[in-house]
């Protein structure tokens, strides 16, 4: 693949860039160490998580315990931490393809994130050098287990409206306040703790829990992910040494946030990961089960689903592979010996914040709404607890929670967008005019070549509604257009979309290049979302214009969407009955990756 200097590529960029002008990785180019890496994972997740899945469901804390301290002992949860505190030091795409594995035992994988994501990378970008040497090789090898305590009862999404308070007394910190909701709070030896010092100066801590005025709740019941541990962290007059705070004194929002953007696009990944287990069990059980002397996935409408997961799972792939790729690539240019390593290895993910939300929303949608369909062809059955089915529905809705609600990201991918565009980060306003000149002379399907062209034409076309669109809630709204969360929400989708869409192409594209085995159902995958989701944007732009104006106006904007709206789909019934062969003939979810 090409190489681009990083400072190019623009987080957002994807909107305002000619398809297939950025360098985009895909996971057909995994290193065979990575590759290798997931492979141990697999046999982990396989050998000792899944068998005791159902024991794990019953809140076994000790077997947890255990399980995460095997998982240390092969190195599963050293991967983010240098090498020179133990750790592996691994890129990225390693740890994401350890997630994929992971998230086939939902509660383990929340308890396992946990620990080795929001837990212990706040140690590892703002850690001073005494605290990393301290707790990071003993996060490395399960020694101490971590957690992350940031939301209170009276601030979720408003992390910063934190009551829990810090006070110096002398040489140490005086904390006290309540965190709601804190995953691995039943046996976590570390927590991660937000405060506002004097009440005012939000700031982070490293708590333990030997440390005197720490307790836990009990444990929440909940919807799903049962296996795992929520309790509230309750902090009465805590008295820690002045060293352990963490990061910068009222610097606080910079871990809560950064940690954040590092936590959703993971979770994009484990999400897909999740969808592919679904796939394997829903095909096995329509290959058994028999209606009318026939197996269901025989019947159309259940093939209909069944190509539909699978590909959400290729698109998710796509995407999540090319967020990583310009993550992995920006923080390759910093080595963790250079001066303010740290704080320029965070500024490089943040840059990526859009596309991580993306990740994150798209994902998180995509696995609930797979997994709902699970159940529907697994009927009746699929109300029932003795089918994996219920069991995933349920584990799954959290993600539309976790790691801030999928409401709050639509409101970063769209508002981080227009700050960059208003700082002059982002050409948007400049793309804008260029768009309204187009209007009399959109984009041809002629100038797009190679074996995906008329998809390619799609994608330009959508980028162009969306850029009438948003130019006209800039327009008419101005600084109100931040306070419209349905406007905003609009243009996250339409931007979601279209980064969805580009990510297959480009992707599929390359398959069929290559030769790659999987290239045709590649290809049918790309077709088929294209398909819909071209109409999707199209929708969205349409509604968006509706919903800033009318009459005349309106009329107009109109007229300047339809000008971008000669995309012609084809038959989506004829691609998912292929589809669907190819993942009756192969059991699963057919491209592997390790």
């Amino acid at each position: 693949m090409a190489t681009v200097a990083v400072e190019r590529i623009k987080g957002g960029s994807f909107l305002l860039t000619p398809i297939g002008q950025l360098p985009q990785f895909t996971p057909e180019e995994l290193s065979e160490d990575s590759k290798e890496f997931a492979r141990a994972a697999r046999e982990f997740i396989e050998g000792e998580v899944l068998p005791k899945d159902a024991q794990i469901d019953t809140l076994d804390l000790p077997l947890t315990i255990q399980l995460l301290k095997k998982a240390g002992e092969i190195g599963l949860l050293s991967i983010e931490i240098p090498e020179a505190y133990e750790g592996l030091e691994l890129d990225k795409k390693s740890g994401l393809l350890v997630l994929e594995e992971m998230s086939k035992q939902a509660s383990f994988s929340v308890s396992f994130g946990a620990h080795t994501g929001i837990g212990t990378l706040p140690i590892v970008y703002f850690g001073t050098e005494a605290q990393k040497k301290h707790y990071l090789p003993k996060l490395a090898t399960a020694e101490l287990l971590a957690a992350y305590a940031l939301t209170e009862a009276g601030s979720g999404s408003d992390a910063m409206a934190a009551k829990t308070t810090a006070v110096l007394d002398g040489d140490m910190w005086v904390l006290n306040g309540t965190k709601m909701w804190i995953t691995n709070a039943g046996f976590a030896d570390v927590f991660c703790t937000f405060a506002k010092i004097d009440g005012q100066h939000f700031s982070c801590f490293i708590i333990e829990k030997t440390d005197p005025g720490v307790s836990t709740g009990a444990e929440e019941h909940k919807l799903g992910i049962k296996g795992s541990s929520t309790r509230t962290l309750i902090l009465e007059n805590c008295r820690i040494p002045k060293d352990r705070l963490l990061g910068e004194l009222g610097k606080g929002h910079k871990i809560a946030f950064g940690i954040l953007n590092i936590g959703r696009f993971k979770l994009g990944a484990g999400c897909i990961g999740g969808a592919k287990r679904v796939i394997e069990y829903t095909l096995k059980y329509t290959g058994e089960r028999q209606q009318f002397n026939k197996p269901l996935h025989s019947f159309g409408l259940i093939q209909q689903k069944l190509a539909d997961m699978a590909t959400k799972i290729f698109v998710g792939e796509a995407m999540n592979w090319r967020t990583i790729g310009y993550i992995d690539d920006a923080l390759a240019e910093i080595s963790w010996s250079d001066a303010d390593a740290s704080a320029e290895k965070m500024k490089a993910i943040d840059e990526y914040s859009i596309e991580a939300s993306i990740a994150k929303v798209w994902g998180s949608e995509a696995l609930f709404w797979i997994a709902d369909e699970a159940v529907q062809c697994f009927g009746g059955y699929g109300y029932s607890a003795e089918y994996p089915a219920e069991k995933i529905y349920r584990d799954c809705r959290i993600n539309r929670i976790f790691e801030g609600t999928n409401e709050i990201n639509r409101l970063i991918i769209a508002g981080t967008l227009l700050k960059r565009a208003m700082k002059g980060d982002l050409p948007l306003m400049q793309f804008g005019q260029q768009v309204a000149k187009e209007i009399s002379n959109p984009p041809k399907a002629a100038a797009f070549t190679g074996p995906v062209a008329r998809l390619k034409h799609g994608v330009e076309l959508s980028k162009r509604q969306c850029m009438l669109a948003s130019g006209l809630a800039v327009q008419v709204l101005g600084q109100k257009l931040v306070d419209n969360q349905e406007v905003m929400a609009r243009m996250s989708n339409m931007m979601m979309e279209i980064y969805a869409m580009e990510s297959a192409i480009v992707r599929a594209e390359r398959m069929l290049e290559s030769g790659h085995r999987w290239a045709e159902i590649a290809r049918d995958f790309t077709e088929l979302y294209v398909n819909e989701a071209w109409h999707r944007v199209h929708g969205d732009a349409r509604m968006l214009c509706a919903d800033i104006t009318d009459g005349e106006g309106l009329r107009h904007a109109l007229a300047g969407i339809k000008a971008f709206a000669e995309f012609h789909p084809t038959s989506c019934a004829r691609l998912r009955g292929r589809i669907a062969s190819q993942l009756i003939q192969k059991g699963g979810y057919p491209i592997e990756l390790a």
